[in-house]
């Protein structure tokens, strides 16, 4: 019997986990050729979402695992995908937003078609103002560093089969992109129009801050085009600076009562030091992560773990 293992980073959940765990019970009975289980992972969420966890945990084919501190989702769900033993992994969010309903149209078209990872899609995520903005430059981000089609609005529902999980998980490297590892194991992945749901309470925990740190993570873990932009930006203002101080000369002398501008002077050294110092931060950025590989930081610390010695 093929088996399904659910993945589900958990912060601030504790009066919604239960409902989504409840929802996933309800649909594998429908599914009576699979067997499943449910991995939780607490990422020191400072409400009492670990006790919560705990009692769903008396449950057997819940697993619970809990991370030492605030590692961030996509840690989170690494440390959810080092614990699966199906076949078939389904990532989903703890906030009830997940199109649970869709899981048998997606195992079906896995294996209708072949793939080896089918993402969840919509026409209108039901979030907020800011966090579409967030979805909006994740999706352009992964058009540009992974040729992604633009017009597909990932949601956050995907299914994944074993051999990708098991690739993504030897990367054990701090900050874990999970887009950039998917697109650097396969290219073979389809897309599934959704409903995407309202979330059942309270708001999404994504601040400006994660949301940079998302960026990041896309931009500098596992590409290098952004160093490819820096440089094309170098040589256009070298272009641009040639250009100007040629239509300088040529002016002055054409219009020798003419007086030098100082204005136009400062406006291009401050565009220019302006683009020296964003090369610089982002050459920054790719070395201080360089360190921190290097240093061996960890992807996430398991501080506790619950069933996780269970054989089925």
């Amino acid at each position: 019997m093929e088996k399904i293992s659910y993945v589900i980073p958990c912060y601030r959940s504790e009066n919604t986990i239960g409902r989504v765990v409840a929802e996933i019970q309800g649909i594998m009975q429908s599914l009576q050729d699979y067997d499943y289980e449910i991995i939780l992972v607490n990422d020191y969420s400072p409400d009492h979402v670990w006790n919560t966890i705990k009692e769903l945990c008396k449950d057997k084919r819940i697993k619970g695992v809990c991370l030492a501190k605030n590692f961030g989702q996509a840690s989170a769900v690494m440390a959810g995908y080092s614990k699966v033993t199906g076949d078939y992994v389904i990532t989903i969010d703890d906030d009830g937003q997940s199109p649970l309903d869709s899981t048998k149209t997606a195992l079906g078209l896995l294996k209708e078609q072949d793939f080896d990872v089918v993402y969840g899609t919509c026409e209108e995520a039901k979030f907020n103002i800011f966090r579409r903005l967030g979805s909006k430059v994740n999706s352009w981000m992964a058009k540009v560093m992974f040729d992604r089609p633009a017009t597909e609005r990932v949601v956050s529902f995907s299914l994944a089969r074993r051999f990708v999980i098991d690739e993504m998980i030897r990367y054990h490297h701090a900050y874990p992109y999970i887009s950039g590892l998917v697109y650097r194991t396969t290219r073979n992945i389809g897309y599934l129009p959704v409903k995407h749901r309202k979330r059942m309470l309270g708001q999404s925990g994504y601040s400006f801050k994660k949301l940079l740190g998302v960026w990041l993570n896309g931009f500098t873990a596992f590409s290098i085009k952004p160093l490819r932009i820096a440089s094309f930006f170098g040589v256009f203002s070298s272009f641009v600076g040639l250009l100007c101080a040629l239509l300088t000369i040529i002016n002055k002398i054409v219009h020798p009562t003419v007086a030098i501008g100082w204005s136009s002077t400062v406006s291009i050294m401050l565009i220019l030091g302006g683009i020296i110092l964003l090369v610089l931060g982002m050459i920054g950025e790719y070395i201080g992560r360089i360190y921190m590989c290097i240093n061996e930081s960890p992807q996430f610390v398991i501080r506790e773990s619950l069933n996780e010695d269970i054989e089925d």
